[in-house]
C-alpha cells in the first residue's frame, strides 16, 4: 500500500498567497491577529497548523479549515 504524505502548508502559503501578493510574514501575522512568531513557526514547518489558526487560514487566504488542517 501506498503512503500518502500530504504537504505542510508553509508549501501552499508561502509561494501562493505571500509571494503572490506581497505578504510579509509580519503582515500576514497581522491580518492573522496572530503573533508573527507563531506564524513564522509554521512557515518553517516546525510547527503545525491548530483548529483555531486553519480557522483564522480559512477566514484571510481561504480554503476550507479541513483543508488546512489535512495537511
Amino acid at each position: 500500500m501506498t503512503m500518502f504524505n500530504p504537504p505542510h502548508p508553509s508549501e501552499l502559503i508561502s509561494p501562493v498567497y505571500m509571494e503572490k501578493y506581497n505578504l510579509s510574514c509580519r503582515k500576514l501575522a497581522m491580518l492573522l491577529d496572530e503573533a508573527p512568531s507563531t506564524l513564522a513557526r509554521i512557515l518553517h514547518a516546525k510547527s503545525a497548523v491548530s483548529p483555531e489558526m486553519a480557522l483564522r487560514l480559512s477566514k484571510v487566504i481561504g480554503r476550507t479549515p479541513e483543508s488546512w488542517l489535512a495537511m
